[in-house]
C-alpha cells in the first residue's frame, strides 16, 4: 500500500508539473498587450488578466462576428472600450465562471456538500457578472455626464458669448473643465475636427458614442442653429439652464426616495435592536420577582 500511493503521489505530482510546464509554453505564445494608451486595470482585474488574455487569444475563433460587434457597441456605451475589447470582455465572462465554479467546488469539499443546482447557479451568476458591473459602470457614467453637463455648457456659453465659434469653445471648455467622462468625448470631438470631420458629423459621433437624452438634444441643437444660423450663445445658455433644472429636479427626487429607502432596514435592523435593548430590563425584572 506504501508503495502504490508513493506512486500515485508521484504520479500526481508528475502530472501537475507537465500540465504547469504546457500552460507556462501556451502561455508565452500569447501577444504582449501595449496598455500605453488604455485605462490602468482595477486591481482585481490586474489579477486575473493574464487569464483573461489566455482565453481571449485562444478561445477568439468561438466568439461569433454578431457578438463581438453587440459587445463592442455596450463597451464603447459605458467608456469601458478604453480599458478592454470586446473579445477581452467576453473572455473576462469566461474566466469569472470558471472562478465562481472552482470557489463553489472548493467549498463544496470543505462542507462535505455537494449540489449540481447550486454548480449550475455559481456558473450562470459567474457568466453573468461582468455584465451586471458593465451595467453599473454604464448607470454611473450617465450619472457623471448628467452632473458635468451644466458645466460645460456654461463654459462654452461664457466662450461663445466672448466671440469664440463652437469649434473654440469646445477646445476652452476641455482646457478649464473638470475631468470626467464629459471633458474626454469634448477630447474625441476636438480629435475627430482636427482629424477633418465637419463639425456636424464629430458632434453626431459623439451623440452616437454616448446616447444619453441630454447629450443627444444638446447635439441636436447645435446643429439646428448651425442650419438655421440663429444665435448659438442664447441656445447655449438655455440648455444650460435647463440642465441645471433637471439636475436640481434629480436631487429633489432622490432626497424624496430617501425615506422609502429606509423603511427596509429600520423594520429588519434597528427596531428589533431597539426593542430589544428596551424589553431586556423589563423581562429581567420580571424574572428576579418570579412573574415569568
Amino acid at each position: 500500500m506504501l508503495i502504490v500511493s508513493i506512486a500515485i503521489g508521484v504520479g500526481f505530482v508528475l502530472i501537475c508539473v507537465l500540465a504547469l510546464n504546457a500552460a507556462h509554453r501556451l502561455m508565452r505564445n500569447v501577444p504582449q498587450e501595449d496598455r500605453t494608451w488604455l485605462d490602468p486595470l482595477p486591481p482585481l482585474l490586474r489579477f486575473i488578466w493574464p487569464a483573461v488574455n489566455f482565453v481571449a487569444y485562444y478561445c477568439a475563433d468561438w466568439f461569433s462576428a454578431r457578438l463581438i460587434s453587440r459587445t463592442d457597441a455596450q463597451l464603447r456605451l459605458t467608456s469601458l472600450n478604453f480599458l478592454m475589447n470586446a473579445r477581452q470582455f467576453l473572455a473576462l465572462s469566461m474566466v469569472s465562471s470558471i472562478s465562481a465554479l472552482l470557489l463553489a467546488l472548493m467549498t463544496m469539499l470543505a462542507s462535505g456538500l455537494f449540489s449540481a443546482a447550486v454548480l449550475l447557479l455559481t456558473i450562470c451568476v459567474g457568466f453573468f457578472y461582468p455584465r451586471l458591473w458593465m451595467r453599473d459602470v454604464r448607470r454611473r457614467h450617465v450619472a457623471t455626464m448628467r452632473r458635468q453637463l451644466p458645466i460645460y455648457l456654461d463654459f462654452l456659453t461664457l466662450a461663445v458669448e466672448a466671440g469664440l465659434n463652437i469649434n473654440g469653445a469646445i477646445q476652452k471648455a476641455v482646457e478649464k473643465g473638470p475631468d470626467g467622462p464629459l471633458r474626454r468625448e469634448f477630447e474625441h470631438v476636438l480629435r475627430d475636427l482636427k482629424s477633418g470631420l465637419n463639425r456636424a458629423d464629430a458632434l453626431r459621433r459623439l451623440d452616437e458614442r454616448q446616447r444619453i437624452g441630454e447629450v443627444s438634444n444638446l447635439v441636436r441643437t447645435i446643429a439646428q442653429a448651425d442650419r438655421m444660423g440663429s444665435g448659438l450663445a442664447k441656445t447655449l445658455r438655455f440648455q444650460s439652464e435647463q440642465r441645471r433644472s433637471e439636475r436640481f429636479q434629480r436631487a429633489e427626487k432622490q432626497a424624496m426616495e430617501a425615506p422609502v429607502k429606509l423603511v427596509f432596514p429600520l423594520l429588519v435592523f434597528i427596531f428589533p435592536v431597539t426593542f430589544i435593548v428596551l424589553c431586556f430590563p423589563i423581562a429581567m425584572k420580571f424574572m428576579q420577582e418570579g412573574l415569568l
